[in-house]
């Protein structure tokens, strides 16, 4: 079968019982689960053209809506560095690092007097498992609507504390997002073709950033318009459109494929074949259990990719929040400013593709999330130092691209190699949600009285990017060596003619700890 998931030589002893014998011979067996839907027929056997249209139609239902999705998602979040520059500051008397700390509430929020903490960061992990539990053909529309709807608020606020507490619920209602869509295409796509539709999901941050630039230079001639400055423009007329697109994904997205009515029987059936059984000869558990949490939140490598997390998604927020003040203090005009924003994104959102297909191509992350840091490392460097106005802004392209190409392989990386749906689906919110928190620096780093060379911001990113040259290759040492070690175990055990030392239900609880199991690097 093309695409046949490899089966490991210890595994092969008992061939017999494996699903891949099942597969082919199109018999019904035990051993396919189809979590509980007995009316399912056995995979069937499909051609390599035949399995790329299929994955083909998969794509066209899902990531065009998605991606619309998170375009909004990070249009909305980012949108206030474009409203800063329309007036936004002085209308609603802005002082200090009043700014700043607006920013920061969109990420966490700790208030002692009133008791209050509701963090993005704190709402992924309890969102993701609300995704598994409830539909998210639902669920992800409604809150599209809901962060919508809080959006169009943000365009009335009239003071500080409003606007402080309206970034605290936009954080909120986005907070179920991009933890659970990156979940839930985890559940679609087998791992090896997962950086790519990630890419395609997480390329519409970067087109935000131009289509950001483009709509505040847009919008800004509305200023004055119903009395409003073009600051308030920018906030309604995007949220307005936020909940146009969360009202059509009520209509467009499915839920898993188990129920895909787009699908036939026999290709939903291929599908959770080829997912159920990516990565292990006796496939994944269905149903959760506590053990899951404990394996998730004790495994090294959740904690060590949170650290490769925040290495790239701190100079990401950063420059995502602050490219419209760090090129207006070039000496352009807000207006210019706006427009110069979009070039960096564009070729941002080109590299991201190119690097989204090589990477699955090559069945390999960490070669390009380090080519990101390395790429963060030169512009933050250039931007830091006394070069002209004109290099400054050629060193953004290098941040931009090296931030947003390396994201998504950052985020596939730990979904390949965290075993079993709710382990990975736990593992997964954990790995964002905490990684989120680096947000909060890279809100309050960009000072205005820093401006316009913006040191402490700038050596604050290179430390994040330091925070990546040591982890990554830590991740990658540590992952060849347990590969290889699992290899010698497996050829010592063909060369003794030993038997299976383990039933496939424990193999199937052992996740990624199994024996057949080969890390990504």
């Amino acid at each position: 079968m093309s695409g046949d998931p490899p089966i490991s030589p210890v595994n092969e002893k008992r061939k017999p019982e494996s699903h891949l014998e099942t597969a082919s011979s199109g018999e019904k067996s035990d051993v396919i689960d189809f979590g509980g839907e007995s009316s399912l027929p056995p995979p069937p056997k499909l051609t390599a053209e035949e399995e790329k249209a299929l994955w083909r139609r998969v794509d066209l239902r899902l990531m065009p809506i998605l991606s619309c999705m998170y375009l909004a998602s990070f249009i909305d979040r980012g949108n206030i560095g474009n409203a800063k520059l329309q007036g936004l500051i002085t209308e609603l008397g802005l002082t200090g690092n009043q700014y700043n700390i607006a920013l920061t509430m969109y990420f966490i929020t700790f208030d002692i007097s009133l008791r209050f903490y509701e963090p993005y960061c704190i709402f992924e992990c309890p969102a993701n498992l609300v995704l598994k539990r409830f539909r998210p053909s639902k669920w992800l529309p409604g809150i599209t609507c809901v962060w919508g709807i809080v959006m169009t608020l943000m365009g009335l606020v009239k003071n500080y504390p409003q606007l402080v507490g309206v970034r605290i619920l936009l954080g909120v209602a986005e907070a179920g997002l991009f933890p659970g869509v990156v979940y839930y295409l985890s559940i679609w796509y087998p791992r090896h073709m997962l950086q790519y539709r990630i890419g395609l999901f997480f390329g519409a941050a970067s087109l935000a950033g131009a289509f950001s630039g483009l709509l505040a230079y847009a919008i800004s001639f509305m200023s004055g318009v119903g009395g409003k400055l073009g600051w308030s423009w920018i906030f309604i007329l995007e949220g307005l459109a936020t909940i146009v697109i969360g009202l059509i994904a009520f209509f467009i997205l499915v839920d898993f494929p188990l129920t895909a009515s787009f699908l036939t029987p026999e290709e939903r059936s291929y599908v959770i074949w080829r997912k159920k059984y990516d990565n292990s000869s006796v496939g994944e558990e269905e149903h959760f259990a506590v053990r899951h949490f404990v394996q998730a939140v004790s495994d090294w490598q959740v904690w060590l990719h949170i650290l490769i997390y925040i290495s790239v998604i701190g100079p990401l927020y950063g420059i995502t929040l602050f490219l419209p003040t760090i090129i207006n203090s070039f000496g352009y005009s807000p207006a210019i400013s706006q427009l110069l924003t979009v070039p960096p994104y564009v070729a941002a959102t080109i590299v991201l593709y190119i690097w989204a297909v090589y990477s699955d191509k090559i069945k390999m992350r960490s070669p390009f999330v380090y080519a990101g840091l390395v790429l963060c490392m030169i512009g933050f460097a250039i931007n830091i130092s006394t070069a002209p106005n004109g290099v400054k802004y050629f060193g953004t392209f290098f941040v931009v691209i090296g931030s947003y190409a390396a994201f998504p392989g950052v985020v596939a990386w730990l979904g390949n190699n965290l075993a079993g749906q709710y382990k990975r689906g736990i593992g997964m919110a954990l790995h964002i949600g905490i990684g989120n928190f680096s947000g909060v620096f890279a809100s309050n780093i960009y000072r205005s009285q820093d401006s316009p060379r913006f040191i402490i911001g700038h050596a604050v990113e290179l430390m994040f990017v330091g925070i990546g040259f040591i982890c990554v290759p830590i991740a990658v040492i540590t992952y060849r060596r347990i590969n290889k070690k699992r290899d010698e175990l497996q050829r010592l055990a063909l060369e003794n003619g030993e038997k299976e030392k383990y039933t496939p239900q424990q193999l199937r609880e052992m996740g990624d700890r199994a024996p057949d199991f080969r890390y990504t690097l």
